[in-house]
C-alpha cells in the first residue's frame, strides 16, 4: 500500500509518519514530487507498505504540486491523508516551539497559516482521510492512521483476485515447469483424426464445432467449474497470488487449447481471477 501524507505545517505529519514506521511502512519526508513516481516504482518492486510526507514545499507552487499528485494518483493506487488543525492551535505550537513557519518564513505567522491553509485547499479535498489533530495526543494521532491503514487493508482483501495462467501443454514435449494443477485430457475425443480438422487448433470455430455437441467434454468442463469452485475460495484465504492450470493432450493443439480457453474465459466471466492464457505448443500467449 502507498499512502501519502501531507497537511497543514505544525499539524503533525511527522507524528503520523512515525506511527507508520512502527507499523513496518518505509517512510519518506519532504520527497520532491518529480522524484515520487521513481519512488513508488522502487517501494511497489521491494513490495513494502510505504509512505511518503510531501507538504506545499515538496514543488516549486501550489498548482505544481497539485497536478503532479492528480498524475501519480491516475497511474497508481495511492492513499492521501491529510492533518490539519485548528488555527489557534497551530500558532500556539508554533510560538512555543518558537520555530518559523517553513511555507513563508519572512512574514507574520498568522499570515503565514492562513496562507498556506489557502494554497493547500484543493489537496484537502482530494484527501480519503482528514484529520483534525486539534485536541488529539500523538498516540491518538497514530492511531487514527493506523485504523485507516488496516481498513484499507481489509477492504483491497475482500477484492483479492489471484493472476492465474491458464495453459495448454503436449504429453510429448513433457510436463510444463511450476503448474500447480495438471489435467490430462487425452480421454477426450482426438479431432486430430477429423478430416481437415487436424492442421487446426482448438481455437478455430471448426474445432470448437466439433467439441460443442460432446457428452464427455462438457461433462469434463462442468466438472473442472465445479473443483475450481470449491478451491477458489481456499486459495484466496491462503493469500494465493498466482495460480497455473495446466491443460494437456497428445499434440497440445485440439483438446487441452479448446479447454484451456474455455476455463479461462469463464474465470473472467465468474470475475474470479485475472486470466491468462498461454499455449506452449502454439508459441501463443494472450
Amino acid at each position: 500500500m502507498l499512502l501519502i501524507i501531507t497537511g497543514l505545517s505544525g499539524a503533525g505529519k511527522s507524528t503520523a509518519l512515525h506511527g507508520l514506521e512502527d507499523l513496518g511502512f518505509f517512510c519518506t519526508d519532504n520527497l520532491p514530487v518529480t522524484m515520487l513516481g521513481q519512488w513508488a516504482e522502487q517501494m511497489i518492486q521491494s513490495g513494502s507498505n510505504a509512505a511518503v510526507g510531501i507538504d506545499i514545499r515538496s514543488a516549486e507552487n501550489p498548482q505544481l504540486l497539485h497536478q503532479s499528485l492528480e498524475d501519480i494518483r491516475d497511474t497508481l493506487d495511492w492513499k492521501i491523508i491529510f492533518v490539519d488543525a485548528q488555527h489557534e492551535v497551530l500558532q500556539r505550537r508554533f510560538s512555543t516551539l518558537r520555530r518559523r513557519h517553513p511555507y513563508a518564513p519572512n512574514i507574520a505567522l498568522d499570515t503565514a497559516i492562513d496562507s498556506e491553509r489557502e494554497a493547500l485547499h484543493t489537496l484537502r479535498q482530494q484527501a480519503d482521510l482528514v484529520i483534525d489533530s486539534s485536541n488529539l495526543t500523538p498516540y491518538q494521532l497514530s492511531d487514527l492512521v493506523e485504523t485507516f491503514w488496516r481498513k484499507q487493508k481489509n477492504e483491497l482483501s475482500k477484492h483479492h483476485h489471484i493472476v492465474c495462467n491458464v495453459m495448454s501443454f503436449s504429453y510429448q514435449r513433457g510436463l510444463p515447469a511450476g503448474a500447480d494443477m495438471v489435467m490430462d485430457l487425452r480421454f477426450l475425443p482426438n479431432p486430430h483424426y477429423v478430416p481437415g480438422l487436424a492442421v487446426q487448433t482448438g481455437r478455430d470455430q471448426d474445432v470448437i464445432d466439433y467439441f460443442a455437441p460432446l457428452a464427455d467434454v462438457s461433462e469434463a468442463e462442468a466438472k473442472i467449474k465445479d473443483w475450481l469452485l470449491f478451491v477458489w475460495p481456499r486459495l484466496n484465504s491462503e493469500r494465493k497470488r498466482y495460480f497455473t492450470i495446466a491443460f494437456g493432450c497428445s499434440g497440445g493443439r485440439h483438446r487441452s487449447v479448446y479447454m484451456a480457453e474455455r476455463i479461462a474465459a469463464w474465470l473472467q466471466e465468474q470475475q474470479m481471477s485475472t486470466a491468462i492464457v498461454s499455449h506452449r505448443e502454439l508459441g501463443v500467449l494472450s
